[in-house]
């Protein structure tokens, strides 16, 4: 009962100092979204909430433009920071910001620039104001800690174009990694994609029609390096920043990253494979009703393709 009124409460946004703050751009997704068990079963988001309880990693994967997962993150992280904020240190990551500028977040978080120098400085997405801005000003009014996981875009453009081994030369300030830690090469660090991940990202980009091999386009094999150097980039910021206290890391991405526990999972395995994660992805539909294929999500979230917003 008492995660069910928790629910309720973040749902509505109700009584929320932050859903105050951004009620120009809030949005209430009752009724737009249904529940399942990645076999197809009817769940609640209180059943996501209590499986946050035994997980150190929750991957809340989304369609960019999809206003009804953007309000439910926000759900989950609030559900997340009132009911385990006592003994664990919850952490918010996310794809939507890029590793190099985690300073600038820090210096906004802690509230010595303004958000007019912070927006300037941090490279926010152009839908950084309606979908993401919510889960930021939360995290700034509870304290908890916000972490871009992404890789830089000119780092990713670099290993796009002459491959990962580009980035070698970029030893002292790639990723901004700590002086402590020994390199010999950044590309021995990042793992290839997995054969099936492969294949699901060439089907995608057939269906997109991203054939490549146009003059002056990418190819399909390179846009896999970058996105698989997007994937290593992100596992690698959520396992620094797992450690004591206990961590409840929710990490925001599109949905390709995590989806089926393809992608960015992967890159945490096999060195956390004894960490236990949960996979969340959510899914437009034009019938949130009818249940979703199986597969190996841990929960899968039908939203309304009705409210989808195009940026």
């Amino acid at each position: 009962m008492k995660r069910l009124l928790l629910i309720a409460c973040v749902l509505a946004f109700a009584g929320s100092a932050m859903a105050q703050e951004a009620d120009s751009t809030s949005f209430d997704p009752t009724g737009h979204f249904r529940v399942y068990t990645g076999e197809g079963q009817v769940a609640q988001l209180d059943d996501i909430v209590a499986r946050m309880g035994g997980v150190y990693v929750v991957f809340l994967g989304e369609r960019h433009d999809d206003p009804t997962a953007h309000a439910l993150q926000l759900s989950l992280l609030q559900a997340a920071q009132h009911e385990y904020r006592e003994t664990r240190r919850v952490v918010l990551g996310m794809e939507m910001f890029e590793s190099d500028v985690q300073p600038v977040l820090n210096e906004y978080l802690s509230g010595h620039i303004r958000e007019i120098d912070f927006l300037k400085a941090a490279r926010p997405w152009g839908n950084y104001e309606t979908d993401y801005r919510p889960l930021v000003e939360f995290a700034k009014e509870y304290g908890v800690d916000v972490v871009g996981t992404n890789a830089p875009a000119r780092y990713v453009s670099l290993a796009r174009r002459r491959g990962l081994t580009a980035l070698d030369s970029l030893m002292s300030s790639w990723l901004t990694l700590p002086h402590d830690l020994p390199i010999t090469g950044i590309s021995h660090l990042i793992a290839p994609p997995s054969s099936t991940y492969e294949a699901k990202f060439k089907a995608e980009m057939e269906e997109m029609g991203a054939h490549g091999g146009m003059p002056g386009m990418p190819s399909v094999e390179d846009m896999l390096v970058a996105q698989n150097l997007r994937d290593a980039t992100m596992a690698f910021w959520i396992k620094r920043n797992l450690g004591t206290p206990p961590t409840l890391l929710l990490h925001v991405n599109g949905s390709f990253h995590s989806a089926n526990w393809l992608g960015i999972p992967e890159h945490l395995m096999p060195e956390l494979a004894a960490v236990p994660m949960l996979v969340v992805t959510m899914i437009p539909s034009e019938d949130i009703n009818t249940p979703p294929e199986p597969s190996d999500d841990d929960f899968i979230i039908l939203t309304d393709e009705g409210e989808i917003r195009g940026d």
